[in-house]
């Protein structure tokens, strides 16, 4: 399993409508082969910062998101909402190596 977080800065104007549109959204991204469930969080202290954690079956299914057309104009939809630099970690659960 991946896990997926990405750190977005919200224009604080706009933390209302990024919510709506995110949750306008969350079903259609869960719905997505591989994904098992993806939620919206709020940083307790800035309150414009958010970020999304999804969990994927496997790195190809991230992948295969990342790279559809729906991934695509809901990332180029998100961008307009931003003030600042994303950042994205992908992780999984360490290996005995």
């Amino acid at each position: 399993m991946i896990v997926r977080i990405v750190k977005l800065r919200i224009s604080k104007e706009e933390t209302k409508d990024f919510c709506m549109f995110f949750n306008s959204k969350k079903s259609e991204i869960e719905e997505f082969k591989g994904c098992i469930k993806v939620e919206l969080l709020q940083d307790t202290k800035e309150s414009n910062q958010y970020f999304t954690h999804s969990h994927w079956e496997d790195e190809q299914s991230l992948d295969n998101y990342r790279n559809s057309v729906f991934f695509n104009n809901v990332w180029n939809n998100t961008k307009l909402y931003f003030c600042g630099k994303p950042q994205a970690w992908s992780l999984k659960e360490p290996t005995n190596e």
